[in-house]
């Protein structure tokens, strides 16, 4: 359960950090963050692969794929409350870090490091 829950958030974090390229300038301490959770999704992937049913994995990034770009753009076009917007991009910039964070350690728990 927590390679999937993992493989989820690694989708959000990909789709909020292309997001914030593009609206942000870039920057090296993004790049290096970036970098290390990229090798830590590709690690996740490799687990995937070896103790999951190939085609269960595919799919289910399919899936997750989907469900991250649309969680984001819902964040994109305003979640409003009482017409004040209830999450905003910039909660999710900050998010990034304890994405990233979470992502690197359920993967170094699932290969038992």
């Amino acid at each position: 359960m927590l390679f999937y829950f993992a493989l989820l958030l690694s989708f959000l974090y990909f789709k909020i950090a292309r997001v914030y390229k593009k609206e942000e300038k870039s920057n090296t301490n993004m790049l290096i963050q970036n970098t290390l959770v990229l090798a830590s999704v590709i690690a996740l992937f490799a687990y995937g692969l070896m103790h999951e049913t190939w085609y269960i994995v595919i799919i289910v990034s399919f899936v997750f794929f989907i469900l991250a770009s649309l969680m984001v753009s819902a964040v994109q076009l305003g979640i409003f409350i009482d017409g004040k917007p209830f999450i905003k991009l910039s909660h999710l910039y900050k998010a990034l870090a304890f994405l990233g964070m979470f992502i690197a350690f359920s993967d170094l728990y699932l290969w038992g490091i």
